[in-house]
């Protein structure tokens, strides 16, 4: 008896892989070129590079037990000011430079907020996003997107075959993941996280943990904003809060692969590619982006779903 419900158990874990291996076959079956080589790289940077990077970070504030709404908006200033230091003249690594200062300005702001102030992550965050959609329509005449000057853009690079932009997410998802899974700073989050009361009243310095955890989410949605306006040459308005939904949803895909229901960088990525793969597959069979989100949002809450009957059956057992 007690094999058989551990087996269960285990079955409902591994719900994600089946579902996404599930996904592949269907899309496979239903869209020819599904599985074609300019697809499945169109798929990796068009539909996961920048999502990822925005859920690294995001998995970074929801271990710690909050929410990062201004995320887009580090994303949309980094991006512009990389392409407005380009085409003022500067060279690529000044521009890199001031893009990454604007992104981090904006953890910076939020780590004020909650440290210094004493403001919950959210409401920090939510009045950033509204100060942030304010100035960059002030910033771009209502909304203009900026676009980079043909003769100021920098020449694409790679490194075995693959684009720079593609090394630069996994070694950031490399990082990222080692210090949430073996460094002080990741145990430290997901002890506040999972049980904030003890993590208060056991001598962990939070402000600390509030800066360093502001900082690391808008770290990794400045490299976002960055090389999404380096890949479509400009930078656009209020692009950034696209990826602010799925990014949580993919957290909390990925955390159900845990089994404490932990956020985590490897489940992250996959819950990344998930939804990645179904948006892809989606748009080749031919359901227009109203119907995507739907299946988006029901792929998400099926997940959910299982991962919660696994959480009450072990509960239970």
């Amino acid at each position: 008896m007690s094999a058989t419900l551990s087996l269960g158990r285990s079955g409902l874990r591994l719900a994600l892989p089946l579902l996404f291996l599930t996904l592949m076959v269907v899309f496979a079956l239903a869209a020819p070129g599904f599985l074609s080589q300019g697809n499945l790289l169109s798929l990796l940077l068009n539909n996961g590079l920048v999502p990822a990077l925005v859920a690294l970070g995001l998995t970074y504030a929801i271990a710690a037990g909050g929410i990062d709404l201004s995320v887009g908006i580090a994303l949309d200033l980094a991006a512009f000011g990389c392409i407005a230091l380009l085409n003022a003249g500067w060279p690529l690594a000044v521009a890199l430079a001031g893009g990454l200062g604007l992104g981090l300005l904006v953890g910076l702001a939020n780590a004020l907020l909650v440290a210094g102030v004493g403001l919950s992550p959210f409401l920090a965050s939510l009045g950033l996003l509204f100060i942030g959609t304010s100035l960059q329509q002030l910033l771009s005449e209502g909304g203009l997107p900026l676009y980079l000057r043909p003769e100021v853009r920098p020449a694409a690079s790679s490194w075995l075959g693959i684009p720079a932009a593609v090394w630069t997410m996994l070694l950031l998802a490399v990082l990222y993941g080692l210090v949430l899974a073996r460094g002080r700073l990741g145990r430290a989050l997901l002890a506040l996280g999972s049980q904030p009361l003890v993590a208060r009243y056991s001598g962990l310095a939070l402000r600390r943990l509030a800066l360093w955890t502001c900082l690391a989410t808008a770290l990794a949605a400045a490299v976002a904003g960055i090389l999404l306006a380096l890949r479509i040459d400009a930078y656009v308005p209020l692009s950034g809060n696209a990826y602010l939904i799925n990014g949580i949803g993919a957290v909390f895909i990925g955390a159900s692969l845990n089994r404490h229901g932990r956020p985590n960088v490897p489940g992250t990525l996959l819950g990344v590619l998930l939804l990645a793969v179904a948006a892809n597959g989606l748009l080749l069979v031919g359901w227009n982006f109203y119907w995507q989100q739907v299946a988006t949002g029901l792929l998400i809450l099926l997940v959910l779903t299982l991962n919660q009957l696994a959480r009450r059956r072990d509960a239970a057992y």
